[in-house]
């Protein structure tokens, strides 16, 4: 994969910030004549509770063009050209998920993420700034990644900072896509990023009723979860009309120190439990007392029920022993195909494949919860490691007719998943 390109004289080194109808419609057009558009945002998740979008970054032959979604535009008919463009990101499930949240986009031709190609040609490293540095040469500053976008106006460097996003992504592409249809993974990486985009549709979030048990909450009585839910709504409360994360008022650590202090000393003053932060003065600190009142004068058929997981059973030793040699055996596989193990089969899927025993690709799949192409390659491995011990059997019942049991009835072999 190494191999630097030289890039001087090779593209103008500007972009074009759009903020105006007349721009935007430049762009619209660019979009829908050209072939792949590399894409990229920038949100405001670590500034504000209700996060958004604040930036869309597009390539396009050469141009690089930052769209500004918090300006007076309609966004309609730019969003529907992109839709329908093949698109290039890099890491592209959280662009892609908060797109679709915000204006319910969903692109209707193939996506090309840099990242998954570079995870499936074994990379070391697959941050975008890393790659662009080993193909290219080109050292890229990430100091404006935790800028807040929200805020007018966007300073230049957080713009240069933000066309440099999607500047490289087409020629990376083109190196990836290279070297994958080298190596005969094409169709891997084409599956993949079908995968990673239709998991940006589903709901991911949590039960609006069970969203304070922050980490941590599992080790405390019921009690002492009664106070935590209501100092998470006290800090939800203010964090959202201040529209702040939840952390930038108030840490879940801090919470948990809370927690333990409140409901160990019932009816002290706040002033002698753990120190709040600076901020916590006049109605924040009204509301704070009210919330640990609140919690103090519940009964105990009010308190939270904890949430019991299932117990942590180790599998019997047999069992534990089959985890193990698959898990090493697709480590095998994985070290001659050059990729991380985990790219292959992730734990979690050989700890279902072994507890299932599947014997087909498609049982596989749906155990372990892999692509066909892992399932595909990681097969000859569950078969050694699963059904070795079968095989012989299951072999000689198809030469010499049905297998025979001690008793002399006909054994029945169950149907393959």
């Amino acid at each position: 994969m190494k191999g630097i390109e030289s890039l001087s004289g090779s593209e103008p080194q500007g972009y074009v910030y759009v903020h105006e109808s007349v721009a935007l419609e430049r762009v619209i057009q660019r979009i829908t004549g050209d072939q792949r558009i590399a894409l990229d945002i920038e949100a405001d998740s670590l500034h504000s509770y209700f996060e958004k979008v604040c930036l869309i970054q597009v390539s396009v032959g050469g141009e690089h063009f930052l769209v500004d979604p918090l300006s007076p535009l309609d966004l309609g008919g730019f969003l529907d050209a992109l839709a329908e463009r093949p698109l290039i990101v890099h890491g592209g499930d959280y662009d892609l998920r908060m797109l679709r949240a915000w204006k319910g986009f969903r692109p209707r031709c193939e996506v090309f993420d840099t990242m998954i190609a570079a995870q499936l040609l074994g990379a070391e490293r697959v941050g975008l700034a890393a790659l662009i540095e080993e193909f290219f040469g080109v050292t890229i500053e990430k100091g404006e990644q935790k800028s807040d976008w929200s805020r007018r106006p966007l300073s230049d460097k957080q713009l240069r900072y933000a066309a440099s996003d999607t500047r490289f992504l087409e020629r990376l592409a083109e190196r990836l896509h290279g070297e994958l249809l080298r190596r005969g993974r094409v169709e891997w990486h084409r599956e993949s990023c079908r995968a990673m985009v239709d998991a940006t549709g589903r709901d991911s979030s949590r039960d609006p009723q069970e969203t304070w048990r922050i980490k941590g909450a599992g080790r405390l009585t019921r009690r002492q979860l009664a106070y935590l839910r209501e100092l998470w709504c006290w800090r939800d409360m203010h964090a959202r009309r201040l529209d702040r994360p939840p952390f930038k008022v108030f840490g879940n650590q801090q919470l948990l120190e809370w927690v333990h202090w409140t409901e160990s000393h019932p009816g002290e003053p706040l002033a002698q439990g753990p120190k709040l932060p600076r901020n916590i003065v006049g109605s924040r600190l009204e509301t704070f007392r009210t919330a640990v009142a609140r919690a103090e004068g519940m009964t105990s058929s009010e308190w939270p029920e904890p949430v019991r997981s299932a117990p942590s059973r180790k599998p019997p030793i047999d069992q534990r022993e089959r985890i193990d040699a698959l898990r090493n055996e697709c480590a095998r596989v994985a070290g001659e195909l050059e990729i991380a193990p985990s790219t292959l089969a992730p734990r979690a899927a050989v700890e279902a494949i072994v507890q299932d025993r599947p014997r087909t690709v498609d049982g596989i799949m749906a155990d372990g919860g892999l692509l066909r192409w892992q399932a595909e390659l990681v097969r000859p491995a569950v078969d050694k490691t699963l059904h070795a011990t079968q095989a012989a059997p299951h072999h000689e019942a198809c030469d010499n007719g049905p297998a025979v049991r001690e008793d002399g009835k006909e054994a029945v072999e169950k149907a393959p998943r």
